[in-house]
């Protein structure tokens, strides 16, 4: 399996685990901001699966954003910076299982935006 391929597959688990997390989220508007961004990751991820000599760089910059969601979180919930988002990035009342959640998905998405960015070509 090739690293574009392996990361369009992390971006795709990503996004239905994104997903599946921010149903439990009371806000509607929330949910479904979340969901259209879901979905547009996970069809920018088809796309790029179905003609893998697409460009990648939507689907990195996504990630990427993703990956900063996900930091933002963390630094969040360490109390180093208020970012009036605090209830968004906790599930339920655990913090326990918020920090280990936004890790997760946190280092998951830099690793899919590691394998994503353009290689040069070998000659």
């Amino acid at each position: 399996m090739d690293k574009t391929r392996l990361g369009c597959l992390v971006v795709l688990a990503l996004a239905a685990v994104q997903t599946i997390a921010t149903l439990g989220v009371g806000s509607l508007e929330l949910i479904a901001l979340a969901v259209l961004f879901n979905a547009a990751a996970a069809f920018s991820a088809y796309l790029v699966l179905r003609r893998p000599a697409r460009t990648h760089w939507p689907l990195a910059i996504w990630t990427a954003g993703f990956f900063g969601w996900h930091v933002t979180g963390l630094i969040t919930m360490a109390g180093l910076v208020s970012t009036e988002l605090d209830a968004v990035f906790y599930l339920g009342s655990q913090r326990e299982l918020s920090i280990a959640y936004q890790v997760l998905l946190g280092t998951a998405a830099g690793f899919a935006v590691h394998l994503l960015l353009p290689r040069p070509e070998k000659r």
